[in-house]
Order: C-alpha cells, then sequence, then structure tokens
C-alpha cells in the first residue's frame, strides 16, 4: 500500500502542481449560466479585441482641485491615451459639483482575453497616473477591481495552506500528546491534498469543471478538516484493538472493520451533499460541487488506505510515550460526558426543550443579517480599486460612476440607443464595438452603483431592450441576488433528500434520520442568526455574500451529519451487541465524546481559517460553518440527538428491526 502511494504522488504532484494554471476568476466564472449579464459578458468576450477592460482614473483633494492638480491630470491621462489603444472618443474629465474630484472614464479591448495583459494594462495606468502634495490619484472601475481581486485570490493559496496546516498540527499535538503519532494524520492529509488537486486538475481537463479561488481554497479546508476527522475516529478505534488484540495487523482489520461503515457513509453523505451544487444556476456554486466532493474522497481515500499502512508499519511504539499495551485497560476515570450523559438521562425533557430554545433564540439574529454585500465592501483590507470607487460615491452622490454595458442586435442598434437614451434614469449613451451581428454600447445611469435607483434603471432597460441583454457589473450583482434565490429553492430540497436517504440506508431507520436532519437544520439557522450578531456590530462587515445562505446549508447539513452519524453508529452498534434503549445511548455518548468533540474542533478550526482571508464572502462562510459545527459538536449532538433518543427508546430505530422491544423489556 505505501508503494502503491509513493507511486501515486509521483503521478499526482506535478499534475497538482498545474491547478494554478487553469484556475479562473473572471466574472463569467462566477455568474449565472441563464442571466442576462453572463450571455452580455459572453458576446463582449467574443467581439474583437474579447472582453473590453473598463477604468476610471480618479483626481481628488479634499479642498478642492487647483489649477496645477487639473494641468496634471490632463497631462497624465493625454499620455495613458497615448501608450494605449482606447476604445471611444479622447478620454474627457467629469468633474463633481464640488470642485473636488476629477474622474476620466476610459475602456480598451486591447488585453483581449488575456488576463496578464488586462492586469499590465491596469499595472501601466497606474504607473502613470501618479498624485501627491495632497493630491490622491486611484484608479479604479471594473477592469481595476478584476485585477485586484485576480491578485487577492492568486495569493490565497498559500497562507490558506500553511494556516490550516499549522492550526491542525497544533490541534493533533494537544489531542494526541505523542511527539511523533499527531504528524501521521498531518502527512497522510497533505497527501490527500495533492492528490485532491492532481484529480481536479483532470476532471477541468477533461470535462471543463470551472475551478475558481473559492472552490479550491475551500477543498484544501475540506481535504484537511474532513480527513484529520476521519484520523481521529480511525486511530481511536485501533487504539481501542490494540489493547485486545496482539499484532498491530489484526487490531487494525478489526479497527476498519468496525469504522468503515461510519466512516464510509460520512464521506458519502458529505460527497453527495456537495454533488447537489451542480443543480445550481450559479457557476460559482456548481463549480464547487465536484472540487469539494473531490476534496472528500480523497481524504477518505487516504485515511482508509495510507494511514492505516503507516501505522500497521510503525507499530505500537507509534503511540509512544502512552502506548496501549496487549492485554492492559484503559484507566477507569469519570469522564466529562459520563457526567454529561448521566445529567442528561435524569432530566432528558427539559435538556431537549432548553436546546431547542435556544437554538430558536439564535435563529432569532438572522433578521439582523445586513443586506447583499456590494462591491466596494467585498474586501476586508481595502485595495485601490475600491478606494476609488468609495471616492466617486461620495463626490458623485447623484451620477453612475460605471456603465451599465448593453448588447443588442446590430440591425436594431440605433433603434436600442435611442429607446436607452429615453429610459429614466439614463444620463448618457456611449457607443462601443460592432461585429458578428451584435453592438455594443455603454449606460451612464442617475444613480451610483448598486443603490435602488441604479436597479431601477437596469430593470427598465430590460424591460424596454427586448432582445438586447443588459450587463455590466451592478447587472452582474443583481442576477446573483436572484440566482441565488432560484438556487436555494432547488438545491437545498435536493441535499436534504440526498442526506435523508443516505442515512436511511446506513440506520435502517426512518426516526433516527429524520431527528439528525432536523437538528442539523436547526444549527443551520443558530449559526447564521449568530452570524447576524456579529458580521456587522463586531466584525464590521457592511453586507452579507448573497450565497452565504446556500453554501452554509450545505456545507452545515452534509458536515453536521457526519458527528450523528458517528454516535448513532455506535449506538446502533451498542444496540446491536446486546445494550438497552438507555445504556445503548449513554455508552455511545460515553465511547465517543471525546473523539467526536476532538473532530468537531479540528473541523470548525479549519474552516476558522478563512476567516483571515481578505475576502468578506470566505470570511463569513468560514465564520457560520465553524460556528455551526461547534454548536453542532457541543450542543446538538451531545444533549439534544441524546436527550431525544432516550425519549423516543427503541422508536428511534423504527421500523427497523431494532425499534421491537426484547422480550420482557418494557419500550
Amino acid at each position: 500500500m505505501l508503494a502503491l502511494w509513493v507511486g501515486v504522488l509521483a503521478v499526482a504532484i506535478p499534475l497538482s502542481a498545474r491547478l494554478g494554471d487553469v484556475q479562473r476568476d473572471s466574472v463569467v466564472d462566477y455568474l449565472p449560466n441563464s442571466a442576462d449579464s453572463t450571455r452580455a459578458a459572453k458576446i463582449q468576450a467574443s467581439l474583437p479585441g474579447g472582453e473590453t477592460t473598463d477604468i476610471v482614473v480618479v483626481y481628488h483633494r479634499d479642498g478642492g482641485l487647483t489649477a496645477a492638480d487639473r494641468a496634471t491630470a490632463a497631462r497624465q491621462t493625454a499620455e495613458i491615451a497615448r501608450t494605449n489603444r482606447l476604445t471611444g472618443d479622447t478620454p474627457r474629465a467629469v468633474p463633481s459639483k464640488d470642485g473636488t474630484t476629477l474622474m476620466y472614464p476610459m475602456s480598451t479591448t486591447a488585453p483581449g482575453q488575456d488576463s496578464q495583459a488586462r492586469t499590465d494594462f491596469v499595472d501601466g495606468v497606474r504607473d502613470v497616473a501618479k498624485g501627491g502634495s495632497g493630491l490622491t490619484v486611484k484608479v479604479g472601475g471594473q477592469g481595476a477591481l478584476d485585477t485586484d481581486s485576480a491578485e487577492v485570490y492568486s495569493a490565497l493559496g498559500g497562507p490558506l495552506l500553511y494556516t490550516t496546516v499549522l492550526v491542525v498540527a497544533v490541534l493533533l499535538i494537544l489531542i494526541y500528546r505523542s511527539p511523533v503519532l499527531w504528524l501521521i494524520p498531518l502527512i497522510c492529509a497533505g497527501a490527500a491534498d495533492v492528490l485532491s488537486m492532481a484529480v481536479t486538475y483532470g476532471l477541468n481537463q477533461a470535462f471543463g469543471v470551472t475551478v475558481s479561488g473559492q472552490s479550491s481554497g475551500v477543498m484544501t479546508i475540506l481535504v484537511f478538516g474532513v480527513g484529520t476527522d476521519y484520523a481521529l475516529l480511525l486511530v481511536a478505534r485501533y487504539r481501542e484493538e490494540l489493547r485486545r488484540t496482539e499484532r498491530p495487523y489484526d487490531a487494525m482489520r478489526t479497527a476498519l472493520r468496525k469504522a468503515a461503515p461510519a466512516v464510509l457513509a460520512s464521506a458519502g453523505t458529505v460527497a453527495a451533499g456537495m454533488l447537489c451544487l451542480l443543480a445550481a444556476d450559479l457557476n460559482s456554486s456548481r463549480g464547487m460541487g465536484p472540487t469539494a466532493a473531490v476534496g472528500v474522497v480523497c481524504a477518505l481515500l487516504a485515511m482508509v488506505t495510507l494511514l492505516p499502512a503507516v501505522l500497521v508499519v510503525l507499530g505500537r511504539r507509534v503511540f509512544w510515550p502512552l502506548i496501549p499495551a496487549h492485554g492492559s485497560e484503559p484507566k477507569q476515570r469519570r469522564g466529562a460526558f459520563v457526567a454529561i450523559g448521566d445529567g442528561v438521562g435524569r432530566r432528558p425533557v427539559a435538556v431537549l426543550v432548553g436546546g431547542v430554545l435556544l437554538l430558536g433564540a439564535l435563529a432569532v439574529g438572522v433578521l439582523n443579517l445586513p443586506g447583499s454585500v456590494k462591491q466596494q465592501d467585498m474586501f476586508s483590507s481595502e485595495p485601490d480599486a475600491i478606494t476609488a470607487m468609495r471616492i466617486l460615491g461620495a463626490a458623485y452622490p447623484d451620477q453612475g460612476s460605471r456603465p451599465v454595458a448593453v448588447i443588442a442586435p446590430a440591425d436594431r442598434a440605433e433603434a436600442a440607443r435611442a429607446a436607452a437614451r429615453s429610459t429614466r434614469g439614463v444620463t448618457d449613451v456611449r457607443a462601443g464595438r460592432t461585429a458578428d451581428g451584435w453592438s455594443e454600447f455603454f449606460v451612464t445611469t442617475a444613480g451610483p452603483p448598486q443603490t435602488a435607483a441604479e436597479t431601477a434603471t437596469i430593470k427598465a432597460l430590460r424591460a424596454g431592450l427586448p432582445g438586447s441583454y443588459v450587463g455590466g457589473p451592478s447587472a452582474q450583482q443583481l442576477d446573483l441576488q436572484h440566482t441565488n434565490q432560484r438556487d436555494r429553492g432547488i438545491v437545498i430540497p435536493i441535499t436534504l433528500a440526498a442526506v435523508l436517504l443516505i442515512l436511511v440506508l446506513l440506520l435502517r431507520s426512518l426516526v433516527a434520520p429524520l431527528l439528525l436532519v432536523a437538528a442539523v437544520v436547526a444549527v443551520w439557522g443558530a449559526a447564521l442568526g449568530i452570524g447576524g450578531l456579529v458580521f456587522g456590530p463586531v466584525l464590521g462587515f457592511h453586507g452579507t455574500d448573497p450565497g452565504l445562505a446556500l453554501l452554509s446549508f450545505v456545507f452545515l447539513v452534509a458536515l453536521g451529519v457526519d458527528y450523528g452519524i458517528f454516535l448513532m453508529h455506535r449506538m446502533r452498534e451498542e444496540a446491536l451487541n446486546g445494550a438497552g434503549p438507555r445504556e445503548a445511548t449513554l455508552g455511545a455518548l460515553h465511547s465517543t465524546g471525546g473523539v467526536i468533540t476532538s473532530a468537531g474542533v479540528v473541523l470548525a478550526a479549519t474552516f476558522s481559517v478563512l476567516m483571515n482571508m481578505p475576502l468578506v464572502q470566505l470570511a463569513e462562510l468560514g465564520f457560520v460553518i465553524a460556528v455551526g459545527v461547534l454548536l453542532d459538536t457541543f450542543l446538538v449532538r451531545t444533549f439534544l440527538v441524546t436527550s431525544a433518543a432516550l425519549l423516543l427508546r427503541r422508536r428511534v430505530w423504527w421500523p427497523g428491526a431494532l425499534s421491537r422491544p426484547a422480550p420482557g423489556e418494557r419500550g
């Protein structure tokens, strides 16, 4: 097995290194397939020169621009026009009413669809447009924002991986208290990460699966998070069997046989939940489905093949200094979960009702969630393009600072432009390119970006220009919101059905799966509610990512059910071995409490790494999932599921064979 993995990694390492080359973070890669703005962006990309790169050069002085400032602006913009192939007329200044700001909108098609060329264009403009002595000069607009966003995404991979590895390493050292053992699961997770990147690259080349910075980052988190969870469960079982069995090989065979059903069901549930994202219309959500599923499957393969092989080869000494000797008994001590189980067993109704009320109260915080995040608020650390947008928003409160793109059939272009000019809220219409039966023009709105006034103008343009497509950044944000609403109505029911089916097959019951799913749905609501109490007041976020509800639901349902699976599977095992309902429930809590708690802490910690990333959407997703996993670990699995199982007794296994009372047993 070790030789096989060496061969696999020899092939996988070169392929994994190419994943960054196919990672795409352009607008089209995140837009919904069916939206107007997506169609507009694709047609723009097919026009001569490819996609336009639209920028705005902003000159600003707080006390008002001087004559020297205006001369500097004219000289620098003339130099930009001379050294770059700009579209349309020579850039002209648009002064603000208060005299503090000049903006120069510019566009070019010269970079075409080459992202590096677009970056070079924006960087070249920034090299020319310089301020000083109180004059602020910033380059904004969608082209500059895309460049800044691409730089942020390209910088995610290294810090995300290193921070995740460090967090997992520290937790494993604390859990195992061994100078060697902690390193084995970490190495196996690293091998799984390499394999997952190689497989994802293969899927991209063979089937065109979209790989974005968001999806590849989440895949790494999943590999280390769930991989470590599976390792903790298997190592705990292996340690138990080493006390009963002389040969490590035999002990591992028994441990794998006992742990495999729960681990396989866990991985299957998470992978199935992730694949449900394929039903989404939003490209970013749909692309995350297969990459996340690949990460989970690769983590599973590493932890049920590579990890056991390494542990068997190293033998008992890998547990030093706490080596489990054959025939020895673990220290008998009254652990925390014994006390918790006794407390829950005495008052199961009070515990269940109190826990449900607590989750419900936390879920009320959802009402405090901020509205959809605007583009200028999507970074936790502000790049130049965002600074430019803020200056423009303050200096031009009654004027749009970025154009709305319209793609019309070429034979109706003049009529479309005339209709656009007469649309309420439109202040200017500027011609673009015409080719391949399509004509492009740009509309300036009276309303600032992503305001109710601009949204009303975009809707009016779409209603008044049949056969045309309205795109641009603000239209894209509008489509993102609508598509996320549509996706929630489709993906959430599919995810619930898939998870329920797997649980029914594993637990051979209808009641237990419904109990687990209801619990994780309640956790999702509570975690979002905590987000509503924290995002704005504590973290300073000015909006919520439109995809947060859907992605957090899929992840929390799939991942949260894991710990219920581990608990219920052990409970079922105890019942099959002859334990009564109460003994099986409390015995399962006692035996799995420590390992599941450790697994939950590790998984929550890995997702909390996303909170250190400079993108609000990743920070919010990491926060909600981490909080949800902790709620599930410490509240739901420990108290609510246990108390519900105690109250239901054998009925929790209905209609399976275990639901029927044993001879002489009541209930």
